[in-house]
């Protein structure tokens, strides 16, 4: 019996011994984000900003994904849409070059800049928020679904490590998380009879597009040689065409680039060039999505090994033996950049999936999904299949023309797992939408939406597809971020929320277009408004009131009244707390000057009307297929019914 007991005791002792290393590389999170690239970078951000005790764990030593540690640091789109995180990035890196123009390069865009540089402007912005940890060099070992959120197993610095989290975020490069907790996710072409996209493929494949392998160039100036060492089976055939060098356009089938110009495409700040062309340059097919890790890291070393023939290339073939590559750009030991650049991953099925239909006419679907736009984007579908080997089976889609868009809340909730949300490339699109929605301002867009959405999660104690549309796109516009892309009325103008609002409604449309490369919806804030307009904008969130109007074009004493008719139909219980009084100094604050009752209203006024006497954006939720939750009422409200006139 006393053996017995001092077994026990014993084993005891033991389990204790065990348990009080592991009590102490245990850690509780709000929110844990797994993968610091350019959407998990701003998720962490933006979730501890709003108070969640937050964790990114990044498999390298870098912030920023493709913005920095694959080199990718050429910003593509938004220019003309700064927005939220994006906007503070961007201004940083003003701040540091020394304003636009300094960071104006290369003519691939308007934003370029070294990708150390934006690693560290990334890490200052991480370290200025106290309830933000990083975690870098860290893998994901295992997750577990319980209770109160996630249980999971990472391997870092200090070795194994548990994280009790509540929410999860997935911000890997290609949903490697998503895959593990089990989601069901597509990967390559889908087939236009699944997503009504008439410029898809009849039937889907595994296609996706070339991933690159980019290279920092540095420019160690006049007489000097930096040429590499010729690559083992070095062969120059791919590389023909690349400028206007060898062939014409005509053999090349691409419209050629003198090399020089071809050279200043990337140029960076500094007298450095990123390595990102993508005719007959760097790009390379091969789908590592569902490899395991020795298969995608053998993989990537050839796509390492083509950019490398590349470089060698443009040194021997083309003259640039001054361009070396940087030696002062990324802690690797060859100075290529730490990862590889993948333009598509994974893509989950969320709870709605964005496909071209809704993005390029979001005014005329079954569904109204831009009423719960949370990250905006201008940029054209662009993909890039010119290393696939078989043309034939790849529709062309380079720069299919788009307006700009924004981006559904629901394309970030999976169908089917609670507190889980994704960011980055693996969001729930269709391949086709993939080809814009993965440029680097909108991941970043993505990744503080769902920092956004993973924060009031927590605060509500509700699993992220519970939390109201309206509350995600109240928090991101008063952080200065678009959720409708109305790129004529900037965050300047001091109407800018009205008008975001309003448009998330569709009380108020705008118009979308595609001029060239620029891609825009434009909200004509100084047209007229007329009574089609507020009419077809009314059916659906006011279908029973009656609004009628003399005239086509309205008054700003018809506006007035209108609104306040409106208000008394969609809240007859409360009373408008905004009086003519209110209206007059707010025209004043706008810089209208005096009110003028029959002079016409523009619907940048309309707009502010709208918001601030009926507030419908407030007061009627949307669901995430953007329909209505509200029951619609059957009354007749006639205009002349209001509740005040304007005198």
């Amino acid at each position: 019996m006393k053996i017995t007991w001092f077994f026990f005791l014993s084993l005891l002792f033991a389990l204790g011994a065990c348990r009080g290393p592991q009590s102490s590389n245990t850690k509780e999170v709000d929110v844990l984000i797994i993968g610091g690239g350019a959407s998990g970078s701003m998720a962490g951000i933006q979730s501890a900003r709003m108070g969640a005790e937050t964790l990114i764990a990044e498999k390298g030593p870098w912030l920023g994904g493709m913005l920095t540690s694959a080199g990718v640091s050429a910003i593509d789109g938004n220019h003309k849409l700064p927005s939220g995180l994006w906007a503070e990035f961007r201004q940083k890196l003003y701040d540091y070059y020394g304003g636009p123009d300094s960071v104006s390069t290369g003519w691939v865009s308007h934003v370029l800049f070294e990708p150390s540089v934006g690693a560290n402007i990334l890490k200052s912005m991480a370290d200025a928020e106290p309830k933000l940890e990083l975690s870098f060099n860290t893998s994901l070992v295992s997750l577990e679904k319980n209770e109160e959120g996630w249980t999971v197993l990472v391997d870092g610095p200090r070795g194994s490590q548990t994280i009790q989290t509540k929410v999860i975020i997935d911000g890997t490069e290609l949903g490697d998380v998503a895959a593990m907790a089990g989601i069901p996710y597509d990967v390559g072409m889908d087939s236009r009879y699944e997503t009504g996209e008439e410029i898809a493929p009849e039937e889907g494949n595994d296609i996706v597009q070339d991933l690159t392998y980019v290279a920092v160039l540095k420019d160690y100036g006049e007489g000097r040689d930096k040429t590499i060492k010729k690559p083992e089976n070095y062969d120059p055939s791919p590389f023909f065409c690349t400028c206007a060098h060898e062939c014409d356009e005509d053999t090349a089938g691409n419209k050629l680039w003198d090399c020089d110009y071809m050279m200043e495409y990337g140029r960076l700040p500094k007298d450095k060039f990123m390595i990102n062309w993508p005719i007959r340059g760097n790009d390379y097919y091969v789908n590592v999505v569902e490899m395991g890790p020795e298969e995608r890291a053998e993989a990537l070393a050839n796509a390492k090994w083509f950019t490398r023939c590349y470089i060698y290339y443009l040194q021997t073939e083309l003259g640039f033996t001054n361009l070396g590559i940087a030696d002062d750009e990324f802690p690797t030991s060859d100075g290529f950049p730490l990862i590889a650049y993948h333009r598509e991953s994974r893509r989950i099925k969320g709870k709605v999936r964005f496909t071209v239909n809704d993005l390029a006419r979001p005014f005329s679907q079954e569904t109204a999904l831009y009423r719960t736009g949370i990250a905006v984007g201008d940029y054209p579908i662009d993909h890039h299949h010119s290393r696939y080997p078989d043309q034939s089976q790849v529709p062309y889609l380079h720069f299919y023309p788009v307006p700009s868009y924004t981006l559904p809340l629901g394309a970030l909730i999976p169908k089917d797992t609670e507190n889980f949300i994704v960011a980055e490339k693996s969001i729930s699109v269709t391949n086709i939408v993939n080809g814009t929605t993965r440029l680097q301002p909108v991941c970043m867009l993505i990744g503080q939406a769902a920092g956004t959405l993973a924060s009031l999660a927590v605060q509500q104690g509700v699993t992220p597809a519970d939390v109201p549309v309206r509350q995600v796109q109240s928090h991101l516009i008063a952080d200065g971020a678009y959720i409708m892309p109305y790129s004529d009325v900037n965050v300047e103008k001091k109407y800018w929320e009205d008008v975001q609002k309003i448009g998330a409604t569709g009380i108020l449309k705008g118009e979308g277009k595609n001029i060239g490369w620029s891609n825009v919806t434009l909200f004509y804030p100084d047209s007229v408004m007329t009574a089609n307009a507020l009419r077809d904008g009314l059916k659906d969130i006011a279908p029973g009131f009656n609004f009628n109007s003399h005239e086509e074009i309205l008054t700003i004493e018809e506006g007035v009244n209108t609104a306040f008719s409106l208000s008394r139909y969609m809240n007859p219980n409360i009373q408008p707390e905004i009086s003519n009084e209110d209206i007059s100094m707010i025209w004043q604050e706008m810089g209208w000057g005096e009110m003028q009752p029959h002079v016409s209203i523009t619907r940048a006024q309309m707009a502010v009307l709208l918001n601030r006497i009926v507030e419908p954006f407030s007061s009627v939720e949307v669901d995430l297929q953007g329909l209505y939750k509200k029951e619609k009422k059957n009354l007749s409200f006639n205009k002349s019914l209001a509740l005040r006139r304007f005198i």
